[in-house]
């Protein structure tokens, strides 16, 4: 049996808007040495990314998109071009060699796709990917290139894969949807808080694709300050229905964890138990109808002390099989990074939940997230 393969290197945090800007890949970083240092990730776990190249960019993104990323990255764009392309917003800045920092990202997301497709491993991960929320033609919301989109793109044209996209990120995965919405070859599966109150206000229910690809755009918008029981309890009855109708080759996952409760960007308030769910069921989902194919990338998440490495954590450890652990950190983890922090550091694999605070609207919440589910299962059904 083939071990997993992570896929990490520190050019990998080159990808980075500004010291003040809230996607901080340091979290990358921080979730590997956490995982080296509670002994559960080695060397000889760890592949060193590729670049992707332009052609393989080319496979979802445009070429005067990907002519405008590189001319801003080099300073010689004008505002307006920059505006038309959803450059140097306040979400998405521009910065210096925006275009090679970006495509090290897809590159890295690629390394994952190559060394499962050619059987060097049944599960890959590459935490430094996830990036959604970007369009052919567009940056949108922290993400230049979508290293998600051309990766199912990549594996369908290279490798002739069905893919079954999974977003549990916070928000909508609506690059990734609209990219494939027409395709009935690609899965999109997306279990995200409502857009009602938050960014990108799309991924409603009745958004299922359209022309060959009606039906194969599944989306689960989740009311704000769902908690782990509604949120797992959609996600697991769902997840398993949409892959039994699909029949894909492959699992690609994207783990955002800013649904956690302590996020400061969104209004859900699920825990570390929801983050240690996921990654399981995913596992058992592969070696159920994927003959154990699964590839993991990571997404959003903004609580970089007291969220981040806890939760993606999880994710390698769920691929090798590890139950949660419990207790204490690793004693050098929490040396490294614990004076480093400007607010609690929390020093346990779970959470914590003293700061919990308790949803008075609950009982409604969950009725609410009821009802969605029955009618999501019956387009589940329908496809």
């Amino acid at each position: 049996m083939t071990k997993p393969i992570y896929i990490y290197d520190d050019s990998l945090l080159k990808y980075r808007f500004s010291s003040t800007h809230p996607f901080n890949q340091m979290r990358v970083k921080m979730t590997t040495d956490l995982l080296t240092m509670s002994s559960q990730l080695n060397e000889t776990d760890i592949i060193k990314p590729r670049d992707a190249t332009d052609a393989e960019l080319g496979l979802v993104h445009k070429q005067d998109y990907m002519d405008a990323v590189k001319q801003a990255g080099e300073g010689s764009l004008s505002p307006e071009k920059m505006e038309s392309y959803g450059l140097n917003t306040d979400d998405t800045p521009s910065f210096e060699g925006m275009h090679e920092k970006s495509r090290m990202l897809v590159g890295a997301t690629l390394t994952a796709v190559d060394a499962v497709m050619e059987g060097r491993a049944k599960k890959a991960v590459s935490l430094a990917g996830g990036l959604h929320h970007g369009f052919s033609g567009r940056a949108s919301g922290f993400c230049i290139y979508n290293d998600s989109a051309v990766a199912i793109e990549y594996m369908r044209q290279k490798y002739n894969q069905r893919v079954m996209y999974i977003d549990t990120d916070a928000h909508h995965g609506d690059g990734v949807q609209w990219i494939f919405y027409d395709s009935n070859e690609v899965m999109t599966y997306s279990i995200h808080e409502t857009g009602r109150y938050l960014f990108p206000g799309t991924g409603s229910l009745t958004e299922r694709g359209t022309e060959e690809g009606f039906g194969f755009a599944v989306n689960l918008p989740i009311d704000a300050f769902t908690e782990d029981e509604s949120f797992l309890e959609i996600f697991k009855e769902t997840l398993e229905a949409a892959i039994i109708k699909f029949k894909p080759d492959i699992l690609f996952s994207q783990n955002g964890v800013d649904a956690h409760y302590r996020d400061p960007m969104t209004h859900l308030s699920v825990t570390s138990n929801t983050f240690e769910e996921i990654p399981r069921f995913v596992n058992e989902m592969a070696d159920k109808y994927t003959d154990g194919k699964w590839i993991a990338v990571g997404g959003g998440g903004y609580n970089l002390w007291q969220v981040v490495p806890r939760m993606w954590a999880q994710i390698w450890l769920a691929m090798n099989g590890v139950p949660p652990l419990r207790g204490r950190l690793p004693e050098a983890f929490i040396a490294k990074y614990e004076g480093k922090c400007p607010i609690d550091f929390p020093v346990l694999w779970e959470d914590d939940l003293s700061d919990y605070d308790d949803i008075p609207r609950r009982e409604d919440i969950n009725e609410k997230n009821r009802s969605m589910l029955s009618r999501a299962m019956l387009h589940i059904e329908e496809q």
